[in-house]
This record gives C-alpha cells, sequence and structure tokens, in this order.
C-alpha cells in the first residue's frame, strides 16, 4: 500500500493534486493507477519526490473524434419525461452501450431532436505533468483488499472490484 501526495498539471494549469493530510493511498501493481505513474514511483523511498510527464499514450490515450457522438434526445427520457436535469452542457452521465459496458459521456451540446455527447475520457489527448512525493509505503492488509476499489466512484460502499481503467463494477 502506497501512499504518495501528488500535483497534476495540464495545460499550465493544475487539474488535480491530493489535499494536505490526505495522500492518495492504492495498493501497488495492481492497475489502479496509470501503468506510467506506478512506473515513475517504482523503487522511491518515503520522502523522495519524482515530477515526470506522460504523453497522451501513457496517460488516458489520444483524443478520440468518433468518440463524440449525436444521440437521439428521446433516450434520455425518464418515466415519459424528458431528464432536464442532467441534460446540460458540461454535465457527466453514467450510460451504457448495447452490450452492456458502463461508460461517462459529457454532455456537449443539447438540440432539438439530439444530444451531442463526449464519450472520450475528459483528459484523452492531454499531456500529464506529474510532481509526485512518496509519503507512505506499508504491507498490503486483507482491509485493504475489500470493500472499495479506490476509484471513489463507489463511495467506499463497493466489494466488486475494479473494471476498466479503474472504475468500480458495482453501479
Amino acid at each position: 500500500m502506497v501512499g504518495v501526495d501528488y500535483k497534476l498539471t495540464v495545460d499550465g494549469q493544475i487539474a488535480d493534486q491530493s489535499r494536505p493530510g490526505q495522500p492518495l493511498e492504492f495498493i501497488f501493481g495492481t492497475g489502479m493507477l496509470l501503468p506510467k505513474f506506478e512506473e515513475a514511483i517504482l523503487g522511491k523511498e518515503v520522502g523522495e519526490s519524482v515530477s515526470f510527464t506522460l504523453e497522451p499514450k501513457d496517460g488516458y490515450g489520444e483524443f478520440v473524434a468518433e468518440a463524440v457522438v449525436d444521440l437521439p434526445k428521446n433516450i434520455f427520457m425518464v418515466d415519459g419525461k424528458l431528464a432536464e436535469d442532467i441534460l446540460f452542457e458540461g454535465s457527466q452521465v453514467p450510460m451504457s452501450d448495447a452490450q452492456g459496458n458502463r461508460m461517462l459521456g459529457v454532455v456537449k451540446e443539447v438540440g432539438d431532436e439530439t444530444v451531442k455527447m463526449d464519450f472520450n475520457h475528459p483528459m484523452a489527448g492531454k499531456t500529464l505533468h506529474f510532481e509526485v512525493e512518496v509519503v507512505s509505503v506499508r504491507d498490503v492488509t486483507p482491509e485493504d483488499l475489500q470493500g472499495s476499489c479506490g476509484c471513489g466512484d463507489c463511495g467506499g460502499g463497493c466489494d466488486d472490484g475494479c473494471g476498466h481503467e479503474g472504475h468500480c463494477n458495482c453501479h
């Protein structure tokens, strides 16, 4: 179990960072984080820091234009009414494809008949610059292995494990 304080900078702006006294904790080597992130901190001891940059191919992939699609507005009907509480630009909407795969889409535009959705990861196509300090390293306990996939999506009540890109399978 590794704990890190980190700052992620994208396009010269801080995109994400750990909060003081609340390091990001993860089980090293289980795929919870980007492989190149783990590779960059491999062998680092508590108190050691490292800065590194990940190109899109080593981060969340390139931006895929085909992942931006127009969907019929009527699929956003709930009990016969349009779900207007989620249909606004920038809203993140959990959806499933025809095979039942869960994905998160971002509403880009709401038209008269269609909704333009972007299913790219929000960091797709971005160069990621990390500053990381290792703040703890300890053996994994049985409690660490159950209860939560660590993605934060399930609030810690999930025991179904992680799915694609570390997002939990429990919802």
